[in-house]
């Protein structure tokens, strides 16, 4: 049954084993608050203590599916029991800082957004993300990378469901299902940008990693990816123009970021050091 939403936003997670992860991703929900909003988290059949723990939770909603829907299908659940104005769509492998969900709502209302991402730092977690989310925010609130979102944290408005639809379930587990999201959203004129207002940790995709070194499981990247580039029509030369395009946008924001400000609104910590992209 659909609950009656509360508050203007519903963060939905999807939850596939990962207990540690998820359980460090909703202490961090719990101390550094979601400003009222509705916590959603979706179950998909884990075998890990997942189940359990999250009866044993107080403060969120709880779907609990009897297969792996996948990505998509977990997305779409989220957005049929929602009726907020704004959706979340969270990894479970984060850490949210401070203010970082009222940092993505003033920067959608101000510059007009439609689709939101936060600042990510990626990998390793071998710093305190207080005092650097506080730092970062500072320095780069007014950064913003207008036409870009990312998969591991995005807020959608509502009239991009009514405009088009939920995600293609046709993308396997995971992987193009959130290019294929904002490719269409963008076709159908809104607009995306990622804001330096909010900042997140993510530790790198920890379940689909733990997903690819199970046995049995099928190349579903691969299928997925081909099944992309069969969809929108994209033939070798298509492909790598829009590679070479991205490319140069990338290089030039972070170029422009890092001498500005001494960040970039997507960093990595790669093989003993901090990298920017």
């Amino acid at each position: 049954m659909k609950h009656p939403d509360r508050t203007e936003t519903t963060v939905v997670i999807p939850l596939f084993n990962q207990l540690h992860y998820t359980k460090i991703c909703l202490d961090s929900i719990a101390a550094n608050g979601a400003g009222g909003a509705r916590i959603l988290l979706i179950d998909n059949a884990s075998s890990d203590g997942t189940g359990e723990y999250l009866a044993c939770c107080q403060g969120v909603d709880v779907i609990s599916n009897q297969e792996n829907l996948g990505c998509s299908g977990a997305w779409n659940q989220g957005m049929k029991e929602s009726s907020s104005e704004w959706t979340v769509f969270l990894n479970n492998d984060v850490i949210l800082s401070p203010g970082w969900l009222e940092g993505l709502l003033a920067f959608a209302r101000q510059e007009r957004c439609d689709v939101v991402s936060p600042a990510i730092r990626e990998g390793e977690y071998n710093y305190d993300i207080i005092p650097y989310s506080k730092e970062f925010v500072a320095t780069m609130a007014g950064v913003s990378r207008i036409g870009a979102a990312e998969g591991i944290c995005f807020m959608v408005h509502r009239r991009v469901f009514d405009a088009i639809g939920g995600f293609d379930e046709n993308f396997r587990i995971g992987q193009f299902e959130d290019t294929d999201f904002f490719r269409r959203a963008v076709l159908a004129g809104f607009r995306l940008g990622t804001t330096g207002r909010s900042f997140l940790h993510h530790f790198g995709s920890v379940t689909q990693k733990a997903i690819k070194k199970q046995k049995g499981v099928k190349p579903y990247v691969a299928q997925n990816r081909a099944y992309f580039h069969k969809k929108w029509r994209l033939s070798w030369w298509r492909r790598l123009f829009e590679r070479k395009l991205r490319n140069w946008r990338d290089l030039l924001w972070r170029t422009r970021e890092k001498a500005r400000y001494g960040h970039s609104l997507r960093e990595k910590w790669l093989d003993g050091s901090l990298r920017y992209f």
